[in-house]
């Protein structure tokens, strides 16, 4: 099939024809240069045949890039009136009616996709992007990899290693389900309107193994929460309150896990963070 893209005047065109303005509050910014969403699908490395996940489709400009490509897509839009005429403006530039499917909810509501797609292709609003995410990751197992495209300093956030000034529960609760690399920056003129905030694309991949089942899990980010509302301080006082207020106990769970009650948690690694949770687990077993 030939897929033809949207160009800046017809994004305009389409978006006065459904009297969309672009609004802060859903955080779009429509993207209006063909090369760029081709960038973001490749950065993706979508294949033919694939079963894409896009959320925020919007106008379309990076659905018709992934279809492009040979996938098939599950787009999740908010926005009514961009839901219903998403598969309009597909047909009209050559997508295949069953190329396409069209969700129209609330992102952080969807339980359910239809095709259990294996990859996440999308240009996420700036004030959902993490929570979206990590919905998405929680929610559907069957998503192997991805390419995201959000705020500068969320995508840092996402892909910060251990130590560096921007590593936080984003970033440990991300690498929950496998490792994020920033894969890429993405101008700001090439957007509708203009942002003011620079973006960059994220790519993951979900770890082969998992960590650990939905109560490792919970326990888990309960820790990762904890020890940075109070980065600054030692773990065993940042996790007192996580074990019954006291710091003798949470010392006594860090060393159990072989972490130093002394460490803050902006030098742990996800893994030690599952050794704390284990270590909880086992002395209210014990």
């Amino acid at each position: 099939m030939t897929v033809t893209l949207l160009g800046a005047t017809e994004i305009r065109r389409l978006a006065a024809e459904l009297d969309v303005t672009p609004t802060k509050k859903l955080g779009q910014n429509f993207v209006v240069d063909a090369n760029t969403v081709r960038k973001i699908v490749h950065a993706g490395a979508v294949r033919p045949g694939e079963r894409v996940v896009e959320v925020g489709p919007g106008l379309g400009s990076l659905t018709l890039a992934i279809l492009e490509a040979g996938a098939t897509v599950t787009a999740v839009e908010i926005d009514h009136r961009l839901a219903a005429r998403l598969p309009q403006t597909a047909a009209d530039h050559g997508v295949p009616a069953d190329a396409l499917t069209v969700v129209d909810a609330d992102a952080l509501r969807v339980t359910e996709l239809p095709g259990d797609p294996t990859v996440l292709v999308a240009n996420l609003p700036y004030n959902v992007s993490v929570p979206v995410l990590l919905h998405f990751m929680e929610t559907f197992p069957s998503l192997q990899r991805g390419v995201v495209m959000v705020q500068a300093e969320v995508g840092e956030r996402l892909a910060a290693p251990p130590g560096s000034k921007a590593y936080g529960t984003p970033s440990v609760k991300a690498a929950w389900y496998g490792p994020w690399r920033l894969a890429g920056t993405i101008s700001r003129q090439v957007f509708w309107p203009v942002p003011n905030v620079d973006s960059v694309l994220v790519a993951f991949e979900r770890s082969t193994e998992s960590r650990g089942d939905e109560a490792l899990r919970l326990a888990t980010f309960r820790i990762v929460d904890a020890a940075f509302q109070q980065r600054r301080k030692m773990l065993r006082q940042a996790l007192a309150g996580v074990f019954g207020g006291s710091s003798a106990e949470a010392s006594a769970v860090l060393e159990r896990a072989g972490v130093a009650p002394t460490s803050r948690g902006e030098q742990l690694r996800i893994e030690d963070f599952v050794k704390i949770a284990q270590a909880q687990a086992a002395s209210l077993e014990s």
